[in-house]
């Protein structure tokens, strides 16, 4: 008895995926227009980038400290066209067997505007190119009795390589890739006419010109990232340097704070008793002092407000009586204990001391010691300080390091806290400051500060208006103080 066949079942089909793998491999009409788009994009970018050459600047090597390097592009560009132009004359003439006047013009064509490629390379290859793809019609024509090579002879290859670093140098990515596209699809295109024998080498320049677009673009790429590097390292120093003014001014009013709010205390005390120190005041006057103290202490107010802005998050004020010339003396013994050996020269008679020109003094002797101690260790150091004409004058002088630099010193590098300070404190006592080294290897810091405030100008508007800083020489090694 016969068998019917039996028919397996075929496997289970999965409309999901096979609608997307029909999807994934025939594509639709919007994929292919938006490829079409962005191929059509692609084309006219890289005929943009090759009609429109960089804007003529510096030749090659234009940056370079040295006379003779900025003209090495000239005479290597020179020494191409000499060597060039005659060799291809004569290769043109006795190979291929071209006529001398138009190998002249040819040969003019391909070489000499290799001297206009230091400054303009896209103007140049823009001759060049033309005058090969001319030079190979022009070939074709020809029957010379050694012509082998098609469709670029061998000086035309030298000076389109060199054209190429020119090129590489200067241009855009966008624009190399068009050029390098643009010879290989003229070398290919001219193998169709390739007479017999001849041996075609647009393969080899196509390889010669992708390497050398690629190599001179990354140096030129390198040579950007490093100019970028130090620009922006110019900025980041210059921000840094505006930075730390900025901290030491806002430093500098946190500590006039106490010397204006005793001022302002002072005022509204006054104000206030004078009723009752003075029998028999008038009515007006009462008011009158009644007012100049709800004034002193809106300005107390006031200041607090600032004095808040002015001091960092999370910090506490101080509490301590600011420090003045009376503690100088200490300062000095802590620097001897140090291991620097320093003398005080102190007046007895200072006279009467504006608060702000007495801190200011401190600071500056404390500034001064402290870098001596960080930069100089070992060095002889004298302090001077005296008043003479309604002046005083803080003088801090070491002579060289006599010990190698101390850890502090090698551990961390400089904040530029110190000069700064020490500039903008005489600034805001309207006096003058002098630092910088001596012919001995060591280091001068001179400050000269008015002992005679100006009434009409309150310590608080000088440290908030001015916008100048006495010049200093500043020093670039070592850190220092905070």
């Amino acid at each position: 008895m016969a068998t019917e066949p039996r028919h397996e079942p075929p496997f289970p089909r999965r409309p999901g995926k096979l609608s997307r793998i029909s999807r994934l491999g025939t594509p639709t009409r919007d994929t292919l227009h938006g490829l079409g788009a962005r191929a059509g994009e692609t084309f006219q970018g890289l005929a943009s980038a090759l009609t429109t050459p960089s804007t003529p600047g510096a030749p090659l090597l234009s940056d370079a400290s040295s006379r003779w390097v900025r003209l090495l592009p000239y005479v290597f560009g020179l020494a191409l066209v000499a060597s060039l132009l005659p060799t291809t004359v004569h290769l043109l003439s006795g190979d291929y067997g071209v006529n001398g006047a138009l190998a002249g013009a040819i040969g003019t064509a391909q070489t000499a505007p290799l001297l206009l490629a230091v400054v303009r390379p896209l103007q140049a290859w823009w001759i060049i190119f033309p005058a090969n793809l001319l030079g190979a019609f022009v070939l074709l024509a020809s029957d010379g009795p050694r012509a082998h090579l098609w469709p670029w002879t061998p000086p035309s290859v030298v000076g389109y390589c060199a054209l190429m670093i020119a090129l590489g140098l200067r241009e855009s990515r966008r624009t190399l890739f068009g050029v390098w596209l643009a010879t290989g699809a003229a070398g290919y295109a001219m193998e169709a006419f390739r007479p017999d024998g001849y041996s075609s080498i647009h393969t080899l320049l196509f390889v010669l010109t992708g390497v050398l677009l690629l190599l001179t673009s990354a140096v030129r790429a390198r040579g950007d990232a490093q100019r970028l590097l130090r620009e922006q390292e110019t900025i980041s120093e210059a921000e840094r340097a505006h930075r730390t003014l900025l901290e030491e001014r806002a430093r500098i009013a946190r500590e006039l704070h106490d010397v204006v709010a005793h001022h302002m205390s002072v005022i509204t005390v006054q104000a206030d008793s004078a009723p009752y120190r003075i029998p028999e005041l008038p009515e007006a006057a009462r008011e009158e002092f009644t007012s100049i103290a709800a004034s002193a202490r809106e300005s107390l107010a006031e200041m607090r407000r600032l004095l808040s802005v002015l001091r960092s998050d999370g910090s506490e004020g101080e509490r301590a009586p600011q420090p003045g010339l009376d503690r100088v003396q200490q300062l000095v013994e802590a620097t001897v204990r140090a291991g620097v050996p320093a003398e005080l020269r102190l007046a007895a008679d200072l006279g009467d001391v504006p608060q702000a020109v007495d801190l200011s003094a401190y600071r500056i002797v404390q500034e001064a010691l402290a870098n001596v101690v960080r930069h100089a260790p070992g060095a002889s150091t004298r302090v001077s300080v005296r008043a003479a004409e309604g002046w005083l004058t803080v003088l801090v002088v070491n002579g060289p390091a006599t010990e190698p630099g101390s850890s502090v010193e090698r551990g961390a590098s400089g904040t530029g806290h110190g000069l700064v300070g020490m500039r903008e404190r005489v600034r805001l006592t309207g006096g003058s400051l002098d630092t910088g080294p001596l012919p001995d290897g060591g280091f001068r810091v001179a400050a000269r500060m008015p002992l005679a405030q100006d009434p009409a100008t309150t310590t608080i508007t000088t440290a908030t208006t001015a916008t100048t800083a006495t010049s200093t020489k500043i020093p670039t090694t070592g850190k220092e103080p905070e």
